[in-house]
């Protein structure tokens, strides 16, 4: 099976419909150990949102953004029940300001299915179905990861890591918005002195986008303890900005 691609800042784009929707440009990337897809797609094709069906839990916790892809075509094949990541990657980001959209990147889960051969003159993919049934490559690293933890420390629960500076604040994410919810707030913590409150919408922590529990979580994970940070917030129709310091953890 034939499929065109196109070449760009020494990546190559191809064009796709996921479940039936689209087309959308996506990197095809054969590093990439899953498939990648911003946030719009993911809400366009009904794997996030309103009526979206939760993938399985198949580990001892949910990894964040984890959705299944029905159907993704590319060129005449049809590959079904890709597990895929809703993030918007700056790096795909900083790709679509400079070259136009890209929404995404398609990788293991489907050219593992394939036996593919890549033709850059004439800019053209040959796919040839090899029975392969690749698993999720991700969700299968987390398990062996957990398990050798809880092996290494003789317990059978899983230990959870935790950003060193600790903030003191409980979020939630329970809806489409831009942001996440603040739901608590510790008392005698950093975020109780800075003045945050619970039904604060916190929209960026330190410049990066909080959009997510997994994104506040990386934000948050990069400022060390005693840094001051500045934090935008959302308290009903007023925008505030409040500048925090972390504490030590342990």
């Amino acid at each position: 099976m034939l499929a065109k691609g196109r070449l760009f800042s020494g990546h190559i784009a191809v064009q796709v419909k996921i479940n039936d929707k689209g087309p959308y440009r996506l990197i095809f990337d054969t590093g990439a150990p899953t498939m990648l897809l911003t946030t719009k797609v993911a809400k366009e094709c009904g794997l996030i949102g309103a009526g979206a069906k939760k993938p399985a839990i198949r580990a001892p916790f949910a990894i964040p953004g984890q959705v299944t892809i029905g159907k993704l075509e590319l060129g005449g094949l049809a590959a079904k029940n890709l597990p895929a990541i809703v993030l918007d990657h700056p790096t795909v980001a900083a790709i679509a300001d400079m070259f136009g959209p890209v929404e995404g990147i398609v990788g293991f889960p489907f050219f593992a299915r394939y036996r593919t051969s890549i033709d850059y003159q004439a800019k053209q993919f040959t796919f040839s179905p090899n029975g392969y049934e690749p698993t999720d490559v991700v969700l299968s690293l987390m398990n062996s990861l957990m398990a050798r933890s809880a092996e290494r420390n003789k317990t059978p629960q899983p230990k959870v890591l935790v950003p060193a500076a600790q903030w003191g604040l409980l979020l939630e994410k329970s809806d489409d918005e831009a942001g996440v919810t603040i739901t608590g707030v510790m008392a005698q913590s950093a975020a109780a002195r800075a003045g945050l409150q619970s039904g604060d919408r916190l929209m960026t922590l330190d410049g990066r986008w909080t959009d997510s529990i997994a994104d506040a979580f990386a934000a948050a994970a990069a400022v060390k303890p005693g840094q001051t940070v500045e934090l935008a917030l959302r308290r009903q129709d007023k925008e505030l900005r409040i500048r925090l310091a972390p504490l030590s953890g342990f």
